[in-house]
């Protein structure tokens, strides 16, 4: 009886297996998915690189919305090309090890857009009840101070997990 009962299991590896019983579908996944995660991929950097390179938009809304770019850009980063080689490339097997980077980068980017939200609705109540004062209010520093705010916030709650 005590054969029985030493038996072993290892789950280093996880099979990542698409749409179940549709195999020879894998490549109509993966044209949608490689045209999504361009179209993510070439709008968030045109915003960051008109944001950056145009003076007139270096404001707090505009800055605020380069971080949800950046955000969102990140997210998509952590997630779709794993997506796309388990339907282009026929790489099924992810080591756990990746899986639990990958779940908290996409956790933690989640995390952070959340609280780019909710600071961009910050922004817009401070631009709407203070306008005479928005400049003084939102400064630079504390437009950073913010944006460190949500980084730890999102780390903070998710590394422990």
């Amino acid at each position: 009886m005590s054969l029985f009962n030493q038996t072993i299991h290892n789950h280093q590896t996880f099979t990542l297996i698409g749409i179940p019983g549709m195999p020879e579908k894998d490549f109509w996944m993966a044209l949608p998915l490689c045209l999504l995660y361009s179209n993510t991929f070439l709008g968030n950097f045109i915003i960051l690189v008109v944001i950056k390179v145009e003076r007139s938009l270096h404001e707090p809304m505009y800055y605020f919305l380069a971080m949800l770019a950046a955000t969102d850009l990140s997210l998509s980063l952590s997630s779709m090309p794993t997506m796309i080689s388990v339907h282009l490339f026929d790489w099924r097997s992810v080591t756990l090890d990746v899986c639990i980077t990958q779940m908290f980068f996409i956790h933690n980017f989640g995390g952070v857009e959340s609280g780019v939200l909710v600071a961009m609705a910050f922004d817009r109540f401070v631009a709407i009840r203070f306008p005479l004062r928005y400049a003084a209010i939102l400064t630079h520093g504390v437009i950073i101070k913010i944006g460190a705010a949500v980084l730890l916030r999102s780390v903070s709650v998710v590394l422990p997990v």
